[in-house]
């Protein structure tokens, strides 16, 4: 058998279920991961050591009661900082929030407790969301376990690293724009975006309210199509929760793809700056579809062109007004000043980072009188002919796939200075978000020695075509299977 840090949550769960190991056992071999590498990684911001094991020790006495809850009863899973729960602070990486810790627990959070899960802790990210590369983050950048010297990706790339290296077998992210498909990519791990709407948000410190989605980053299809079944469905608590049924997912995993109609549209495939190491692995993996019986279908999504400019205006003006609640009045920093505009003042000044400020500021200058009309309200209906793009290619094909990034991953430091760059390695993913699309994203290869992502889109609510696609390739390729070579040793 495997060591216990190095399994999926799929894998873990069948080896508990055997009796080969315990809860206590599973939970402490993440821990042990976390101890022996994160210092060289940073996933982590913060761990629950002594209660993630008193709750697995819970678990595995309700186990031998015949009372477990589920197959991932007593399994660990990690958190990303922009989900609120009373057991841990939740910062999301900023200034302003530190020490915060809420009196209420996300939906998304509740439910995996329901399930019997143990949060082991809360993973970096970049502040408030907002980047790409995890070096926004006010406490510490992550780094990407195959390569030290590189990003892992943003937001959530707190939680791809820890996947990637191994740390937990399955963590939750948000994805915005991308931020979870695209550290996923570029870590070489499976991440999903569902629908707008299928996972709850209640308890997701907002971003961009109209974007923003909770999802699931793993080390498997299956994996991530199990943690899904627990966490979608419809919320009172959130009024853009979907009201749909939610189904078996993995009983979706047929493992047969034969017939699937696979839309590639051209200007995503004949974008410049397309690294040639990624598109040579995209090459690779879409004929690995077609060995597996997909059909592929030429396509255009002609707008494309613009959804980087449309999200761009679109999450800047809505995160300009969620953000206008962090003044130091009634939880998080306060700075004090000699009036009340200027506590504000230097409040939001000492506890944003400059990024964040930086899209305050856009999202403000977009919603003034005189720039409403011709900027943001010209971003809305562009974003519903990007959505009409879609809803035209779905005409004659089930599923899309696209590169997730540009290329792989950059060194640190390298956009830090240059944020039209940085924006841009998340071109091929905001689209879907402007038109609430689930999206995942699964290792197809590498570019050099770096990780490569696919890049999966569905139509709205069809998780279940994706995710069997998805885990076809996987099972087909391996890819998912790679471990980095990290120093740090694990007992």
């Amino acid at each position: 058998m495997s060591e216990l840090w190095q399994l999926g949550l799929d894998e873990l769960s069948a080896c508990v279920a055997r009796g080969e190991a315990s809860c206590v056992e599973a939970v402490g071999a993440s821990l042990d991961r976390v101890a022996a590498v994160d210092d060289q990684v940073g996933a982590f911001l913060s761990l629950r050591s002594e209660a993630a094991l008193r709750e697995a020790s819970e678990a595995d006495r309700a186990r031998a009661k015949g009372a477990e809850r589920g197959p991932l009863h007593g399994l660990p899973f990690a958190v990303k900082d922009n989900l609120v729960s009373p057991d841990f602070e939740t910062s999301c990486a900023s200034r302003i929030l530190r020490g915060m810790r809420a009196p209420y627990e996300a939906t998304v959070l509740a439910r995996l407790r329901k399930a019997g899960m143990v949060a082991l802790g809360t993973t970096n990210m970049d502040e408030f969301a907002m980047g790409s590369s995890c070096e926004n983050s006010s406490v510490k950048p992550t780094r990407n376990p195959w390569d030290l010297a590189r990003v892992p990706g943003g937001s959530s790339g707190g939680s791809a690293a820890a996947i990637a290296a191994r740390e937990v077998p399955v963590a939750l992210g948000s994805d915005t724009g991308g931020s979870i498909r695209q550290p996923a990519a570029l870590c070489g791990v499976v991440g999903l975006k569902p629908t707008y709407g299928r996972v709850s948000r209640y308890g997701l410190v907002a971003f961009a309210s109209s974007l923003d989605q909770v999802g699931p980053l793993t080390h498997s299809a299956r994996d991530a199509a199990l943690l899904l079944g627990v966490i979608a469905g419809n919320d009172p608590l959130d009024s853009t929760s979907l009201d749909a049924p939610v189904p078996d997912y993995t009983s979706e995993l047929s493992g047969s793809i034969a017939g699937l109609r696979v839309g590639l549209p051209r200007e995503f495939f004949d974008a410049k700056g397309l690294d040639p190491g990624t598109r040579e692995a995209l090459d690779a993996a879409l004929a690995t579809l077609e060995e597996l019986g997909a059909i592929p279908v030429e396509l255009s999504l002609p707008l494309t062109e613009y959804a980087i400019a449309a999200y761009y205006l679109i999450c800047t003006a809505e995160a300009s007004s969620n953000l206008s609640r962090y003044d130091g009045v009634k939880y998080g920093l306060r700075v004090p000043g000699d009036s009340l505009d200027e506590m504000y003042l230097n409040t939001r000044s000492s506890g944003f980072g400059g990024e964040v400020k930086r899209r305050i500021l856009l999202g403000t200058f977009v919603l003034s009188a005189g720039y409403y009309d011709a900027y943001y309200r010209k971003a809305q209906q562009v974003r519903t002919l990007v959505r009409r793009d879609f809803e035209a290619a779905f005409e004659r094909c089930d599923l899309i796939a696209t590169p997730t990034t540009p290329g792989p991953a950059w060194p640190l430091g390298e956009r830090v200075d240059d944020p039209l760059a940085m924006y841009l390695s998340d071109v091929f993913t905001v689209s879907v978000n402007l038109a609430g699309l689930p999206a995942l994203s699964v290792p197809c290869g590498r570019s050099g020695r770096l990780p490569v992502g696919l890049q999966m889109i569905g139509r709205p609510l069809d998780e279940p075509t994706l995710l069997r696609a998805a885990d076809a390739f996987l099972e087909r390729t391996g890819f998912h299977r790679d471990v980095p070579e990290l120093s740090g040793t694990t007992a």
